[in-house]
C-alpha cells in the first residue's frame, strides 16, 4: 500500500473535486430546452425570473445537486460494505436495506391514494422502510452477538428475496399508471427531483460520510479480517454497528429519493481502488466525490440521450457501469496472473 502523504491526498482530492465541478457544471448546461450559457448563468443570479430561471433553479440545479449527492452516498457505502464484508463485488443493496426502502416506497406508490397518500409521502416511506429494515438486519445478524460477514450477507439475500415478493404481488395488483412508476422506481431516477430533498440527502450523507472518515483507519484493518482487527485493538463489534448503521442511513435516504440505482456502488470504488489505492483515509472522500460525478453525468446522459425524452438514469448507470465493470474485472485478472 503507498504511503499517504499530505501532497497525494490533496492531489487526488483535489483533482477529483475538479472533476465533479465538470460534471455538474455540465449538467446545468446541457438539457432539451436549449438555453444558452449565458442565460443558463443569468438565471443563477439573485432574483432571476422567467423560463430561463424557472428550469434552472427549478429543475437543473436541484437534480445536479441531487445527482451528487445521492451518488456520493451509493459510492461511499459501497466502500464501507465491502471492507465490512470484505468482498469487492459487494453493493449497497446488498444486505437488504434497499429491497425495504424500496418496498416501502412501492406501497405508498400502489396504495397510497387508497389512505389519502401522494407522491410526496413516498421518499419519508421509503426511508422509514430502509430504517426499519436495518432495525432487522441488528435483530437477526445477532446485535448482542458478533457479526459474522457470511450471516450478513445471507440474511441480506433472504430480506431482499421477501421484499422482491411483495413488490411483484403490489405491482401485479396496481394500475397501468401505479406500474409504470413502480417500473420507473425500481430502475431509478432523479426526474421527480424536488428542492426540498436536496438537504434530507445531505444530512445523511454528513453522517455516514462522517462516521466513514472518523473510523477510516479501523475500515482499513476490518477489511483484512476481524482477527487482526482484534489484535491491532480495534472495537471490532462497536465498530461495526457504528459502520453499519450509518452507511444504512446513507442507502435508505438514497433509495428514497432516486429508487434503485445500480453499479454507482460496485464500479466506482472498485476503480478508485484501482487508481489510488484501498487507504480508506483517501478512498472515502475519493468515493463520495467520484460517485457524485460518475451519478451526474449518467444523469445528465439520462436528460439528453433521446432529444426529449428522458430514460431513467438507473438504465444509464448499468449500461455504462456493466462493461466497464466487465472490463476492470478482466483488467484486474491480468495484473494478478502477470504479478
Amino acid at each position: 500500500m503507498r504511503s499517504l502523504t499530505t501532497t497525494r491526498l490533496v492531489f487526488v482530492l483535489g483533482a477529483l473535486v475538479l472533476f465533479a465541478g465538470l460534471s455538474a457544471v455540465l449538467g446545468l448546461l446541457v438539457g432539451p430546452s436549449g438555453l444558452s450559457p449565458g442565460e443558463i448563468l443569468g438565471a443563477l443570479g439573485p432574483g432571476a425570473e422567467g423560463p430561463a430561471a424557472d428550469i434552472v433553479r427549478g429543475i437543473r440545479l436541484p437534480r445536479v445537486v441531487l445527482a451528487l449527492l445521492v451518488g456520493a452516498c451509493l459510492a461511499v457505502s459501497g466502500v464501507v460494505f465491502q471492507a465490512l464484508l470484505r468482498n469487492p463485488l459487494a453493493d449497497p443493496f446488498i444486505l437488504g436495506i434497499s429491497g425495504g426502502a424500496a418496498l416501502s416506497g412501492i406501497a405508498v406508490l400502489s396504495l397510497g391514494s387508497l389512505v389519502g397518500l401522494g407522491m410526496s409521502a413516498v421518499p419519508p416511506a421509503a426511508f422509514a422502510g430502509g430504517v426499519a429494515t436495518t432495525a432487522l438486519l441488528y435483530l437477526f445478524g445477532g446485535f448482542g452477538a458478533r457479526f459474522s460477514p457470511t450471516h450478513l450477507l445471507l440474511t441480506g439475500v433472504v430480506f431482499n428475496a421477501i421484499a422482491s415478493a411483495a413488490i411483484v404481488f403490489l405491482a401485479s395488483a396496481s394500475g397501468l399508471i401505479e406500474s409504470a412508476r413502480i417500473f420507473v422506481w425500481l430502475i431509478g431516477s432523479l426526474a421527480s427531483t424536488r428542492i426540498e430533498l436536496v438537504g434530507w440527502v445531505a444530512v445523511f450523507l454528513a453522517v455516514g460520510l462522517g462516521v466513514a472518515a472518523v473510523l477510516a483507519r479501523s475500515l482499513d484493518v476490518l477489511a483484512l479480517g476481524d482477527e487482526t482487527a482484534l489484535q491491532l485493538g480495534v472495537d471490532v463489534e462497536q465498530h461495526k454497528r457504528w459502520l453499519l448503521g450509518a452507511t444504512a442511513l446513507m442507502v435508505a435516504a438514497a433509495v428514497s429519493v432516486s429508487g434503485l440505482i445500480g453499479f454507482v456502488g460496485l464500479i466506482v470504488p472498485h476503480l478508485l481502488r484501482l487508481l489510488i489505492g484501498s487507504e480508506h483515509r483517501l478512498l472515502v472522500p475519493a468515493a463520495a466525490l467520484g460517485g457524485g460525478a460518475f451519478l451526474a453525468l449518467c444523469d445528465t446522459l439520462a436528460r439528453t440521450l433521446l432529444d426529449g425524452r428522458e430514460l431513467p438514469v438507473g438504465a444509464i448507470t448499468a449500461l455504462v457501469g456493466g462493461p466497464f465493470f466487465l472490463f476492470l474485472l478482466r483488467t484486474s485478472q491480468r495484473r494478478a496472473f502477470m504479478s
